[in-house]
């Protein structure tokens, strides 16, 4: 690939102008990558390791081509990271003036023909007998916010109100009729910020709203050149999720409460508030489990009833004749939500060709979810033929391309590395001398090794478990053992946890699979980072088992060696966040050193020292916890 003297250029200027400027080849790398995938219309999947500056690195090529993008983020504080500042900061130094939007789901904007219809005409005052006292306030709060917000967005709010008053003033996609169908669609928030996206060159997005463009058959986004998948590593997942369908007691939860907006007639309303013990009852002795297609007679007939029970719903809505405005809206409203159960019943109670049922959620709110088998179909007519991706992560599956419908021959792999000098920054300790994690001795030796680890380290861990059970039994038995505080993710929020830790450098905080991505913890308070198991999927995963059988023998290198690849890549990333931190990784799960597999899942590490003994895993934290 030839050297790109614009971009690099344009880099160089955007890089420069950063606080801590400093020469980056990997991302010089990727946004070259980036810039000839875009120009030649080929498809690019780049892991870039952490500390690549690789939002930067796809930013700049992007907006130089003047193509129109779609920027689609795993999460909210990456799409929050964007907005108020990586884009912001180009505007101001890239040379090149471009226009970007953040477009949320239609739910994250208050709804202003919601809030006059809580306004009494006469009084202006609002009527919430419904609600409890404390909703109140806040539907109140929210109101006058309502009034001086330019954006409506629940982000830009400055205290976080309870769901029950913000599902007061707000709208879901399943409900809206569409601002042309509302009084108040002139002054739409959600309208407002589409018509901003459609101005824009750049556009951020979450997957998950992605999902539903792709589902919905294009109608929700702007055209647009080219979509940036960022954290594409969970796209597989977001997508199964957002083009599926999903059926619990919360939608006829949400229906009852609009058709009691429009309906006063009990012998309607009443079997759909039921209809959510209905589905609970059904679902619950299910929980986990992968259904049979056809579903099982006890599902379908729950499913049929519950259909017959929606059709009254509609016939009595449609009979509503009225010229009041906001009846009217709730009237649509209702109409909306009641068709859009329906659809999805309709196709719980069809063929399922290429879809997998299973049951998920809680035993008190059991879901029937309905996901494709494949998404790589969905994702390459919905995607793939129609603009460029650029896929991007610090982890990329090997197999990725191919689980999410990239054609082989469309599309370019690139490894552009990490700026860290991990050879000599970090040491991998694999505790070879335990049990097998399946072994009843197991547990205790994982607690002999953070004592001692937590010891050398002076505290400063962070210890990460597959199971809330491994969890808690260590957190009780190190607490004993050392003198340093041990935290644990039932202490506090995930938030608020993580400024604890980082702010007593000599603590310990312990967690599960939720803390292997997305914690930023640089410095000497984190030097220790310790993975009790390697992450493989649950072999009972309801969605992972259908496609192993699909795929036969070849299902574990195709699906779980790079799935625990991925999350052991991305546990191991807490630890190297700056070029200056040093650190350890300790890996209790001797299958690290002797499986046959072991090289696979090492090699999606980065390039660490290794070791096999505790001393010298010891001497490396002592020494770098000094002083």
């Amino acid at each position: 690939m030839p050297s790109d003297p614009q971009v690099l250029a344009a880099l160089a200027n955007v890089t420069g102008a950063l606080p801590s400027a400093e020469d980056r080849p990997g991302q010089q790398q990727m946004a070259e990558a980036v810039a000839d995938a875009i120009a030649r219309g080929r498809h690019l999947v780049v892991q870039a390791g952490t500390g690549t500056g690789k939002t930067i690195g796809y930013l700049v090529p992007t907006i130089l081509a003047g193509q129109t993008v779609v920027v689609a983020t795993a999460t909210k504080a990456l799409q929050d990271q964007l907005a108020s500042k990586d884009l912001p900061f180009l505007q101001l130094h890239l040379g090149q003036r471009f226009d970007f939007a953040v477009l949320k789901g239609r739910s994250n904007y208050v709804c202003m023909q919601r809030v006059r219809e809580l306004q009494d005409k006469d009084t202006g005052q609002l009527e919430m007998e419904e609600f409890a006292a404390t909703t109140k306030v806040e539907i109140n709060r929210l109101v006058a916010w309502a009034g001086s917000t330019t954006t409506g967005d629940q982000a830009d709010l400055s205290w976080a109100p309870q769901d029950r008053a913000w599902q007061a003033v707000s709208v879901g996609s399943d409900e809206c009729p569409g601002a042309k169908r509302c009084p108040m669609g002139d002054v739409c928030f959600a309208e407002a910020a589409r018509e901003r996206a459609a101005a824009a060159d750049v556009i951020v997005v979450n997957m998950h709203l992605y999902g539903l463009h792709v589902g919905s058959g294009g109608m929700i986004l702007p055209e647009h050149d080219v979509v940036i998948v960022d954290e594409a590593h969970q796209l597989e997942d977001i997508m199964s999720d957002t083009v599926g369908v999903e059926i619990g007691g919360g939608r006829f939860t949400t229906l009852t409460a609009a058709l009691k907006h429009i309906l006063t007639d009990p012998a309607v309303t009443a079997p759909i508030a039921e209809a959510s013990t209905l589905v609970r009852d059904t679902l619950a002795p299910r929980l986990g489990e992968r259904l049979s297609v056809p579903l099982p007679a006890q599902v379908s007939e729950t499913l049929v009833t519950l259909r017959g029970r929606l059709q009254k719903a509609q016939d009595a809505l449609r009979a509503i004749e009225t010229d009041v405005a906001e009846a009217q809206q709730r009237k649509l409203r209702a109409v909306q939500l009641t068709t859009r159960l329906q659809e999805s019943l309709d196709l719980a109670l069809g063929e399922l060709d290429g879809y997998v049922p299973f049951v998920s959620g809680g035993p008190d709110y059991p879901r029937l979810e309905i996901a494709p088998l494949d998404v790589g179909n969905v994702l390459a007519n919905g995607i793939w033929s129609q603009r460029t991706g650029i896929l991007t992560s610090a982890t990329i599956p090997t197999s990725l391309g191919a689980r999410v419908g990239l054609p082989a021959a469309t599309f370019t792999e690139l490894d552009v590395g990490s700026p860290f000098d991990y050879e000599h920054h970090a040491l991998l300790y694999c505790a070879l001398h335990l049990p097998d994690p399946r072994d009843a001795k197991y547990a205790a030796g994982v607690q002999d090794e953070l004592v001692s680890l937590i010891g050398a380290a002076g505290g400063r861990t962070l210890a990460l478990f597959t199971s809330w059970k491994a969890m808690d039994a260590a957190a009780e038995a190190v607490k004993a053992r050392v003198d340093v505080p041990v935290l644990t993710q039932r202490d506090l929020p995930k938030t608020a946890l993580v400024k604890a830790f980082s702010e007593d450098e000599h603590a310990c905080l312990f967690a599960t699979a939720g803390f292997f991505q997305g914690v930023d913890i640089p410095g000497r308070t984190l030097s220790l980072v310790t993975i009790d198991r390697i992450p493989f999927p649950r072999p009972d995963d309801p969605l992972l088992s259908a496609r192993r059988e699909l795929l036969g023998p070849a299902a574990f290198g195709q699906i779980d060696i790079p799935r625990a690849s991925m999350l052991l890549a991305q546990a191991v990333g807490r630890l190297i966040r700056t070029a200056n931190d040093r650190g350890v990784v300790a890996v209790f799960d001797r299958r690290l050193g002797t499986a046959n597999y072991r090289w696979d899942i090492v090699k999606a590490l980065p390039p660490m020292q290794r070791t096999r003994h505790r001393e010298e895993a010891e001497a490396f934290l002592r020494e770098i916890t000094s002083g």
